[in-house]
């Protein structure tokens, strides 16, 4: 048995409840252990080693819903194979079997895990401590993309050295920085410079510095939040707004249309907050399968498999692929119906962790900046051994399982490395806190 503490800043602390389930009763708190900079939440226990058999505070903080994790974490491995253009596995990617990808699924999650970390802030301490703490993270989130930057032509660079082709440089479009290096620089300063494979922090980070104003809205009044973020999504597909990228035209996820997946995250992670539960629907229950059967029927179709000549024309353009720069709708419904599924099949809590797969997956979900910068350094390599092995199967294998290994292994480090500052159960089963992390 166990029972959840709450321990305040000023070192007080008091039983808000007593669940042998290691769940709070008062549904306000059930994502409270998500929020790190308000206080600890612990666990007291007492002759038991966790909520979850064969599960421990390495796997997952208690009260975490590590379906998120786990999602984010298969995300992580996804886009790293479909950062690998030609690879043989990239044909079993979700992209090739629906309308959305790994990229919707991530920024969803993203809003999500935005409101879940910073929102009690936000209630709790004011909007200014909440954007203070918002923007220590995208301070990160920009140290990184450089870094990263500057590591990928450092890549690119050696292998145009190694190999004696230039066709790399203009691969991964970092001709500007090595055609005018200054004012590359400048211009990756400002995020107006992204190579390709090295777009999705600079997304990121637009969409979490926009996270104070959205979670206000949704606070007052969700609706019309949603409705002023979808006004906003297809104006700017309408009038053709964009930022800049050079080289490139444009930035290739628009943040004016991101922003209203990013802002339905933050709506499902507002709900979570309130203890507000999806309704039992058989209704929408068959209105989402139904929608992820027929992307599949699309997909995998050599042409249209209604047979209707009507929609010839949508089959095919659908069937090269739906518009991911301006997110076209098509996406928003389908990764909405993937989310809608998994909410109903998969456990909730620990449930998953139960399993070594999701314990796997949920710890390079926890470290996701970390493993998905390592995983672009790795693509981008993978690339250029298969351009110079041909794409033999064994260098693909090479690639994949090797890359794979070395992101599992990053997740497994940074996991052990986070619990070394944590407080452990001492031996004699006496109660303990253990920190919990976001």
């Amino acid at each position: 048995m166990f029972a959840l503490y709450e321990r305040q800043m000023n070192g007080t602390g008091r039983l808000r409840s007593f669940s042998t389930t290691g769940r709070t009763h008062d549904p306000r708190h059930a994502f409270v252990s998500l929020e790190r900079s308000e206080g600890v939440i612990g666990v007291a226990i007492m002759g038991a080693k966790g909520g979850v058999p064969g599960t421990s505070p390495l796997y997952a903080a208690p009260g975490r819903d590590a379906r998120i994790d786990v999602i984010r974490g298969l995300a992580l491995l996804v886009i790293f194979i479909n950062h690998i253009p030609g690879h043989a596995a990239a044909a079993w990617m979700p992209h090739n079997f629906g309308f959305s990808d790994a990229a919707d699924a991530f920024v969803l999650l993203a809003g999500v895990s935005a409101t879940l970390a910073y929102g009690r802030v936000i209630d709790r301490k004011g909007l200014a401590v909440g954007a203070v703490k918002v923007a220590a993270r995208i301070w990160n989130l920009y140290i990184a993309h450089l870094a990263l930057f500057i590591i990928v032509c450092g890549v690119v660079a050696t292998a145009v050295t190694r190999t004696q082709n230039p066709l790399y440089i203009e691969a991964i479009n970092i001709q500007p920085f090595f055609n005018d290096t200054l004012t590359a620089l400048g211009a990756m300063l400002t995020l107006t410079y992204q190579p390709n494979f090295l777009d999705i922090l600079p997304l990121y980070i637009v969409l979490l510095a926009l996270f104070p104003l959205i979670y206000l809205g949704m606070r007052a009044n969700p609706v019309l939040t949603l409705a002023a973020s979808a006004a906003i999504w297809q104006g700017a597909l309408i009038m053709g707004l964009n930022l800049p990228n050079t080289g490139a035209g444009h930035w290739f996820f628009n943040p004016f249309a991101w922003q209203f997946l990013f802002a339905i995250g933050v709506a499902m992670g507002r709900a979570s907050q309130l203890g507000v539960t999806l309704p039992y629907s058989r209704a929408l229950d068959l209105a989402a399968l139904c929608l992820l059967v027929l992307a599949l029927m699309v997909k995998l179709s050599p042409g249209n498999p209604f047979g209707l000549k009507l929609l010839d024309a949508w089959v095919d353009h659908v069937q090269l692929g739906t518009d991911k720069t301006n997110l076209a709708w098509l996406r928003v419904a389908h990764v909405l119906a993937l989310a809608w599924v998994a909410i109903r099949l998969l456990p909730a809590g620990e449930g998953l962790l139960r399993f070594a797969a999701g314990r796997q997956l949920a710890m390079i979900g926890r470290h996701s900046l970390e493993v998905f910068c390592a995983g672009t350094v790795l693509s981008i390599i993978g690339q250029i051994i298969l351009a110079e092995t041909a794409f033999a199967p064994a260098a693909q294998l090479l690639v994949a399982v090797g890359g794979i290994i070395v992101l599992l292994g990053l997740g497994a480090f940074l996991t052990w490395y986070q619990s070394l500052a944590t407080q452990r159960v001492p031996a004699g089963g006496s109660a303990a806190v253990l920190p919990a992390s976001s």
